[in-house]
C-alpha cells in the first residue's frame, strides 16, 4: 500500500507520518509512504493508493486545484483532505473526496485507513502458471479458496470458477497471509473474507463448504480470524 502526504509544514508532516506508521505497524500492513511539502514534488511522483492532502499549502498552491490535476491524469488515487477549516469540506464533492481530517482531531486519521484498508487490501491480483504453461491472472477479492490437488495447486472462486496451476501451498500461505488469507490446514487456505461459520473443530465458508481446521493451526486461525473480522467486518 502506498500512501502520500502532502503538507508544507514539516511538524504536522511528520506528525501525520508517523500516525500512519503506526497504524500500518500496528495492523501488519506492507506500506510504503512518502512525504511531500508541496504539490509539485508529489505530482512528480504519483504512484499512491492514498493521500493526505492539505487544502492550503504555501506559495499559493490549493488542494483542491492538486486533487483535480490528479483526477486528471485518470489515477484512481482516494484523497484524504486535510484542514484546520472544516467549513472549506463544501467544496470536496468537486473531487470525490474520500475524508476530510480536522487538524485538531487527527485521531479521525484511524477511521479513514480503516476503511480505506477495508476496500483496499483484496483489490489485488497474483499471477501464477497453470497446467499448460499459460500465466493466469487471480483476482483475490474473489479468490474462495487454494487447495492442494496431487502435486498442483487448485485455485477456486467465488463464482465457482476453477484453475489449476504450479505452485508450493506453504509459499502461497506466506505470500497471501497480509491480504486475509489463511492456511486453515496442510491442504488449504481460505479467504477469511468468505468465512461464514467458525466452530471448534471446523469453518464453513459462504458456499456451504466445510473444512476442518487443523489441529495445530488452532490457536493461531482464532487469533487471526478475531483480528481480521475486528478490523473488517460490519
Amino acid at each position: 500500500m502506498k500512501i502520500c502526504v502532502v503538507e508544507d509544514e514539516e511538524v504536522w508532516r511528520n506528525k501525520i507520518g508517523e500516525i500512519i506508521e503506526k497504524y500500518c505497524d500496528e495492523k501488519n500492513i506492507l506500506f510504503q509512504i512518502h512525504l511531500c511539502s508541496n504539490g509539485k514534488d508529489f505530482m512528480k511522483n504519483k504512484d499512491a493508493d492514498l493521500v493526505f492532502l492539505d487544502i492550503e499549502l504555501a506559495e499559493g498552491e490549493n488542494g483542491f486545484g492538486i486533487a483535480e490535476k490528479l483526477i486528471d491524469t485518470g489515477k484512481q488515487c482516494k484523497i484524504c483532505f486535510l484542514t484546520s477549516h472544516t467549513e472549506l469540506a463544501r467544496w470536496g464533492y468537486r473531487v470525490n473526496a474520500f475524508r476530510y481530517i480536522d487538524k485538531k482531531h487527527l485521531e479521525e486519521m484511524t477511521e479513514a485507513l480503516d476503511s480505506f484498508v477495508k476496500t483496499k487490501i483484496q483489490e489485488r491480483n497474483i499471477f501464477c502458471n497453470d497446467i499448460f504453461g499459460i500465466c493466469r491472472k487471480i483476482k483475490l477479492d474473489t479468490l474462495l479458496l487454494i487447495e492442494t490437488s496431487g502435486r498442483k495447486l487448485r485455485y477456486l472462486m467465488v463464482e465457482g470458477n476453477e484453475c489449476f496451476c504450479e505452485g508450493s501451498i506453504s509459499e502461497m500461505s506466506k505470500k497471501l497471509e497480509q491480504f486475509g488469507f489463511f492456511q486453515i490446514q496442510r491442504s488449504y487456505i481460505v479467504n477469511m473474507k468468505y468465512i461464514e461459520k467458525v466452530d471448534s473443530r471446523k469453518i464453513t465458508l459462504c458456499n456451504g463448504l466445510e473444512i476442518a481446521i487443523g489441529r495445530t493451526r488452532s490457536n493461531e486461525f482464532k487469533k487471526e480470524f478475531f483480528k481480521w473480522r475486528m478490523v473488517f467486518d460490519n
